[in-house]
């Protein structure tokens, strides 16, 4: 690492309601990757959009290089070599790579052409040095994740980006593409270019940062130099105290079948898939990235037609070909992708966490406005949702807190089986640990679980049984006394 390339100083940024930077101070280093800690809410994104000027800065200094500068919008920031890559990607998927890569900066001749030759052959010298192995003429649509999160730093690198910054980069990759993305991240140190890392997953900070700064309730906590410090502090300074009992479960006898699925087929998706799920019970899934695991679970929900097989409920058969008939079984999905499948980003907390159950306090044209109000505040309080009031937009909200609207919404409905996919991907180890207390809690009173995860440990200690998915297929079922990550792995591999 050499010398200091970006210093934000005393930054403040307030929102009606809401104080979200109170003089937050944050330094980056040329060569340096730099995490950023904190728990949902914290401020980290609210502070990096700052820098991308999405946001406008209420007080406080930004200098890059050593000189001050005014980021008042985007194009501000990225004429000071600052990009960002979000969680979310943002490609259009029918254009090109090299089309995605130079959008709006497209080179073009005198007449006013696009020169689409030239930027071709500029994308693809872009993508070969770093070694990507992608082709610039082949459509962002027929990319795979990591391919088009890839593509997303190239396009970064191609403003000449000093400053990059990385929002959750390896939420939706594997293991091997985790490794690839990590490969690319040495290329850019080595390059000079400081990158500023957002991460909740701790064994990947303590594999690819040199420091870790450390946000709590808007404002700055603390920097650590990656190799002096461990997990626990960094927890500690996260939450404000010691987190202890991480993984909340109280294992119990469970009851009777609840659902059971027998030979299951969507023909080119999964095959002969059966499993049971007892009465209290979390039934984790597990496997790698494209195994079809929620391909499964979307169609016992009814959201995908299945070709043969049947489905169970407490030992009755159920035709299930729809969501409706899913819910009115007591059938609940917590979707993966909670921004595109689970809210209703525009409309308010209030609206989105009832939305399942306005029967309850609506009949005819008559609106039971205490009894709205009860439910929002009570799933409010039990899941800790973090808003200042059950009016603000779901959208204003942190991932993590949006990820709590979507549990609280299915969790009104009190359904008898709760389908959970990824109910942690992008969560802080706090808000985690308080999801992870609410599954126990609900499996305490007979509602029965299916736990869709990627992360071993959350399976392990949060499991009853393990289901091992590979190629669309269950390669065998773990008990609780069985599971360890070699053995889970070695299934989802393809191994008996």
């Amino acid at each position: 690492m050499s010398g200091t390339l970006l210093q934000m100083k005393n930054i403040h940024k307030r929102f009606p309601g809401v104080y979200a930077l109170k003089s937050v101070n944050f330094e980056l280093k040329a060569g340096e990757v730099h995490g950023l800690l904190g728990e949902n809410g914290a401020g980290k994104s609210t502070l990096m959009k700052v820098l991308a000027g999405i946001y406008d800065v209420d007080e406080g200094e930004i200098y890059i290089d050593g000189r001050k500068v005014e980021i008042n919008d985007v194009k501000d920031s990225q004429k000071a070599g600052v990009s960002i890559i979000h969680q979310e990607l943002v490609l259009v998927p029918y254009m090109s790579v090299a089309e995605n890569i130079f959008s709006g900066r497209e080179p073009v001749g005198r007449l006013g052409f696009v020169k689409k030759d030239e930027m071709l052959a500029q994308a693809q010298k872009l993508l070969d040095s770093f070694d990507l192995g992608i082709d610039a003429s082949r459509l962002v649509v027929d990319l795979n994740i990591a391919q088009r999160q890839m593509v997303e730093i190239a396009r970064a690198i191609s403003f000449n980006s000093k400053i990059l910054v990385m929002d959750e980069p390896t939420s939706s990759l594997t293991e091997k593409e985790v490794e690839f993305l990590f490969k690319t991240i040495e290329s850019l140190k080595a390059k000079g270019v400081g990158i500023v890392y957002i991460s909740h997953r701790m064994a990947e900070l303590f594999r690819i940062t040199d420091r870790i700064t450390v946000m709590r309730d808007g404002q700055y906590i603390g920097t650590r130099v990656t190799k002096e410090t461990n997990v626990d502090e960094l927890i500690s300074m996260m939450v404000g105290r010691e987190l202890t009992d991480y993984y909340h479960r109280t294992f119990h006898e469970l009851g009777e079948v609840t659902l059971e699925v027998k030979n299951l087929t969507r023909n080119g998706v999964f095959k002969d898939v059966s499993f049971s799920l007892r009465k209290g019970e979390i039934l984790g899934f597990s496997g790698l990235v494209g195994a079809g695991r929620s391909e499964i679970m979307k169609a016992i929900f009814g959201l995908d037609p299945i070709d043969s097989g049947e489905i169970y409920i407490e030992g009755k058969k159920v035709e299930i070909k729809s969501p409706r008939d899913a819910m009115n079984l007591g059938i609940a999905l917590v979707p993966e992708n909670r921004k595109d499948e689970g809210l209703i980003l525009k409309s308010s907390v209030g609206y989105n966490m009832t939305l399942r159950v306005l029967d309850e306090f609506i009949k005819f044209i008559r609106v039971n406005r205490a009894k709205e109000n009860e439910i929002i505040d009570t799933y409010v309080q039990e899941l800790g949702i973090k808003t200042p009031s059950r009016s603000q937009s779901v959208a204003n909200l942190s991932g993590g807190n949006q990820q709590k609207v979507v549990i609280a919404k299915w969790l009104a409905a009190k359904p008898k089986i709760l389908i959970l996919d990824e109910p942690t991907r992008g969560v802080d180890v706090g808000a985690k640990a308080e999801i992870y207390a609410i599954m126990n809690n609900l499996v305490q009173t007979g509602v029965s679980i299916i736990m869709i995860s990627s992360e071993l440990p959350e399976i392990i200690n949060m499991s009853d049984r393990v289901a091992v998915v590979h190629n669309g297929s269950i390669k065998g079922i773990l008990n609780k006394d069985e599971l360890s990550q070699e053995k889970i792995m070695h299934l989802a591999t393809g191994g008996m």
